[in-house]
């Protein structure tokens, strides 16, 4: 009887070992993707997911926003991020919640100065806020949320938002005169909540 036991015993220590082996052999998928909602205004967005477990992925990608004008406004922008993700059901499979983390360097015009009304430092110097730019770098933190679906073997679509806080380190130029329009002696420093990333990202199975 106690052979039968420990032989028991023993058979379903083996079969659960090699199950978890199983388990840990398994070829985890990657997608390489591209966001389709940027694309047709020229921003370059692409990125890998890897599977790491059942449920968790790891993602990377970067965004290019190559525009020294865009619309009358400087819109130079480059960002890399980094994000995990779970997903409730399986990785790749229908809702997922991610921590994002990322930096980014810019030569943009923010929306606020768009306007042409008057502008004065602390300097009481006097300037048209649509001839204001800002040149420097974020560093982000944020939230995502997103769905996955399968559409072929192959082939993904992934539709996601992240909105976090942006910690911006710039300096302010006026772009009649190349000159600071602010009178800090280095960087500004702004921080705000936003929705920094997003879109619908088409994703492409490699393995």
């Amino acid at each position: 009887m106690l052979k039968h036991k420990f032989l028991t015993a023993s058979i379903t220590l083996l079969s659960t070992a090699l199950l978890t082996a199983q388990e840990q052999q398994q070829e985890k998928n990657l997608y390489i993707k591209g966001n389709a909602l940027l694309a047709p205004i020229g921003l370059i967005n692409i990125g890998l997911e890897k599977q790491l477990s059942q449920k968790i992925t790891m993602q990377g990608d970067i965004l290019i926003s190559p525009w020294k004008s865009f619309a009358g406004h400087e819109f130079q922008y480059y960002s890399a991020s980094v994000e995990g993700r779970y997903y409730f059901n399986e990785a790749f499979s229908h809702w997922y919640v991610g921590a994002n983390v990322g930096v980014s360097s810019f030569v943009l015009q923010k929306w606020n100065y768009w306007k042409s009304i008057p502008y004065t430092n602390s300097n009481n110097e006097v300037f048209l806020k649509s001839d204001l730019y800002q040149k420097g770098f974020s560093f982000l933190v944020g939230i995502t949320g997103g769905y996955q679906f399968k559409v072929s073997d192959r082939w993904n679509i992934d539709v996601y938002a992240t909105v976090g806080s942006s910690t911006d380190f710039y300096k302010g130029y006026d772009r009649t005169t190349g000159k600071r329009y602010e009178s800090a002696q280095k960087y500004n420093k702004s921080g705000e909540i936003l929705p920094y990333r997003g879109g619908v990202m088409i994703s492409y199975k490699l393995k």
